[in-house]
């Protein structure tokens, strides 16, 4: 009894501390498992500001560049997929055609490794692409990140002066999900079918030992309601586990979705003491075995889908394409979107400051 009493109060010690530390851009990552196979995985895009996403049909056989100057990664696309840009400079969301996702939410606590000669760089706008044309699994993508043949490298945010800092989920159609940070200038990647829910700060560690707290008490007789990071955190964990495993295809991704609405931040906000809170600006929830991508905006009454079976990823013949979202994600589209895309020309990613002397 000691030894638990103990426990407990060093989670609660823990919780307090946390509490203390300023609440980020905000979003929220949740795996759902499923009877059947069924693997379901929702996001919220939490912003203060319209972030100019539309959804972009990526073929195979694209030859894409790092954008981190002569240094850059190069790569062709090995697999298609369909994603949510942010700024039309960056991939911020998506799915791949073997049913891979990716999602970068913020942390502030992110801090990337110093540019070298001797290094291959990627850009951070990059980074979830990267993961999307390259590799099938979640494992398959760990194995090779964790080689470090090349270093993320960051950028101010559009319209700001700081830089992006930024974490990266991934999650495929076994249910398989890892988080990649980079901390203190080090890669550091948590691997296991057990992590099924990434926010923002703090770091993913101090998270998994905040949400400790939570569990002991147990969802059921308390949850925390604020917009912060690992309240929300504890929210996801509990929900995306109590909802009904054994339904079928419709219900669940209903249920994924009434998750990340719950742990979605009302729009048009403002927490004068907490300025950095932000809006729920969308809404994505992928079906991995179904492979349908499904899109929320928070202007819009009705939540379309993207069917990645019907798009043409060959690349004698597939095509990018665009689906033209609007200002604030206001454009309307229902049901099936999938016929919708229209032909167009590939955004270039957000590099690297190029009139700096990176190697100063």
């Amino acid at each position: 009894m000691k030894k638990y009493t103990r426990r407990l109060l060093s989670t609660a010690v823990i919780a307090l501390s946390i509490a203390a530390i300023p609440v980020s851009l905000a979003c929220t990552r949740a795996v759902f498992l499923g009877d059947n196979d069924r693997v379901i995985t929702g996001r919220s895009m939490d912003w203060k500001v319209d972030v100019g996403t539309n959804l972009w049909v990526m073929p195979q056989g694209l030859h894409q560049n790092g954008g981190a100057g002569p240094n850059s990664i190069e790569w062709v696309s090995k697999y298609g997929s369909v994603i949510a840009s942010g700024y039309d400079i960056s991939s911020t969301d998506g799915v791949n055609e073997k049913g891979l996702a990716a999602n970068l939410l913020w942390l502030v606590e992110s801090e990337y490794p110093e540019p070298t000669k001797d290094k291959k760089m990627l850009s951070i706008s990059a980074w979830a692409q990267y993961v999307l044309d390259n590799f099938a699994t979640v494992e398959e993508a760990v194995n090779a990140l964790s080689k470090e043949e090349f270093i993320v490298v960051t950028d101010k945010v559009p319209g700001e002066t700081r830089n992006a800092t930024l974490h990266l989920s991934i999650s495929d159609a076994t249910g398989d999900s890892a988080i990649i940070e980079y901390i203190k200038g080090k890669q550091v990647i948590h691997h296991d079918r057990k992590y099924q829910v990434m926010t923002n700060s703090p770091t993913f560690d101090e998270q998994l030992a905040l949400n400790t707290y939570w569990q002991q008490i147990g969802g059921t007789v308390m949850l925390p309601g604020t917009n912060r990071a690992a309240d929300r955190f504890a929210r996801a964990d509990f929900y995306i586990n109590a909802i009904p495993k054994d339904k079928d295809m419709r219900t669940s991704v209903a249920s994924v979705f009434s998750v990340i609405r719950n742990v979605s931040v009302p729009f048009g906000i403002v927490t004068e003491s907490e300025p950095n809170i932000s809006s729920t600006r969308w809404r994505t929830v992928v079906d991995h075995k179904e492979l349908l991508y499904f899109f929320e905006s928070a202007l819009t009454p009705n939540t379309f889908w993207v069917d990645l079976k019907k798009i043409d990823f060959s690349p004698k013949t597939g095509k990018v394409m665009k689906l033209d979202l609007g200002a604030d994600q206001k454009n309307i589209f229902s049901g099936d979107a999938t016929a919708n895309f229209k032909e167009a020309k590939l955004f270039k990613f957000e590099g690297i400051n190029q009139e700096a002397n990176l190697f100063d």
